[in-house]
């Protein structure tokens, strides 16, 4: 990738790669847009079926544009049966302000469709696939790299970056703390420490020589010279794309990230069960200290409340995924904000 190449995920809320139920964006029309301004747009795979997501890469695969395809590995993080009952006892009055019940729900550990997709950008290669939440195997990156697909991994530590070099991916997606969404770590049960993005990219790039994009916090042209400087090659983008024309952000998402009041960013596990940055809300307030490790099962247990908590209009009850440059996320069409981020490039 070239110095100042901007990479950006079109997102429903999570830098992670997958849409959520505090908003959709409409990944197709983003990608579009990103790959025609001299960005890469990733499509994200997580949370839908190989059937959706291939609907999805028509569409952009037919407009001629550069793209790539994010998918989260499984690395399931299999919560305690008793915990994940106490929890659901714990947030069943958010089940009941929408007719809702959490008595009969129960645990759900799957994968994800993680087969089904492989099988299918397999089988119809794109450009460019990026893994997160863990490393896939060797052989996995050796067959999509034999298919002539750049694969992208996403490491938040130099041990990380380490190992992904040693799998022979192509190019490392460097994930600062800062970041929106769910953190890309291999290790869901340790939250990971506070490192600003530059000193993160200096430490990776001790480890290793691939080509470095930096993510995380990424909103400002400061921040793109400044990631460049440490040692990047490209960097990538998710919030401060969040309220442009062209993403599905839900009308209370928006709203919130241009609430003047919403200052401040967590990092919590109350929605999903492992570590994401989101605005402080309601739901982060009363439960972030009671969640359980648990992923995907409290992101399933979850979701029926931040899906009607979305269509209801409620802030309060929906997983508002943001990192820590959530303030300059502007309304306007996405190539005129990246435009601006690669302005002192």
């Amino acid at each position: 990738m070239p110095d100042g190449f901007t990479a950006h995920r079109p997102r429903g809320g999570d830098a992670g790669s997958g849409g959520t139920d505090g908003g959709r964006s409409d990944h197709a029309r983003t990608g579009r847009r990103g790959g025609r301004r001299g960005g890469l747009g990733f499509l994200a795979g997580g949370y839908r079926t190989a059937e959706v997501l291939g609907e999805q890469i028509a569409c952009v695969r037919s407009a001629g544009a550069g793209f790539g395809v994010n998918l989260f590995v499984p690395n399931r993080v299999p919560v305690d049966p008793g915990a994940f009952r106490a929890f659901a006892r714990a947030i069943a009055p958010e089940f009941r302000a929408y007719g809702l019940d959490t008595a009969e729900t129960r645990v759900v550990e799957d994968d994800d469709h993680w087969a089904d997709k492989l099988d299918l950008l397999l089988s119809s290669p794109v450009p460019a696939v990026g893994f997160t939440f863990g490393l896939p195997r060797p052989s996995v990156v050796a067959a999509f790299r034999r298919a002539g697909t750049l694969v992208v991994q996403t490491v938040t530590s130099a041990a990380e970056a380490r190992a992904a070099a040693e799998a022979g991916v192509d190019v490392l997606a460097v994930q600062a703390s800062a970041a929106g969404g769910h953190s890309g770590t291999w290790t869901p049960r340790r939250t990971p420490p506070a490192v600003p993005l530059p000193d993160l990219l200096r430490a990776v790039r001790q480890e290793v020589s691939l080509p470095l994009v930096a993510a995380g916090g990424i909103a400002t042209p400061d921040a793109v010279t400044g990631a460049l400087a440490a040692g990047a090659g490209a960097v990538m983008v998710g919030t401060v794309l969040l309220r442009a024309d062209e993403a599905g952000t839900s009308a209370p998402y928006r709203a919130a990230l241009a609430d003047p009041r919403r200052r401040r960013t967590v990092v919590t596990r109350a929605f999903t069960g492992r570590p994401a940055r989101a605005l402080r809300n309601g739901f982060t307030d009363r439960y972030s200290a009671l969640a359980p490790d648990g992923y995907p099962a409290l992101h399933h247990l979850t979701r029926p409340v931040r899906g009607a908590a979305a269509a209801a209009g409620d802030p309060g009850r929906i997983n508002l995924w943001a990192g820590t440059g959530h303030r300059h996320a502007t309304a306007e069409p996405a190539a005129r904000i990246l435009h601006r981020l690669a302005s002192r490039v």
